[in-house]
């Protein structure tokens, strides 16, 4: 089970290092912006936002969040 800080709320483009916002009931990987709703899954995977950022060097989605960079 996930803590309430620890779920997985992003969902991490590993191809571009790009962090996206997780639709909220969704149990795919689509996004608040909708870009991943065409991608293959392969280069996907939920992640929390702060771990995508340290640990992987993602950028944030413009679209998903205020202050993001990338789309």
């Amino acid at each position: 089970m996930w803590g309430r800080y620890t779920r997985p709320n992003g969902v991490l483009n590993e191809h571009t290092k790009t962090v996206h916002k997780h639709e909220l009931g969704s149990t795919d990987l689509h996004t608040v912006c909708g870009v991943t709703h065409h991608l293959a899954s392969d280069h996907l995977r939920r992640i929390t936002v702060e771990r995508a950022v340290s640990d992987h060097g993602a950028t944030k989605c413009g679209r998903c969040f205020e202050g993001g960079g990338g789309y």
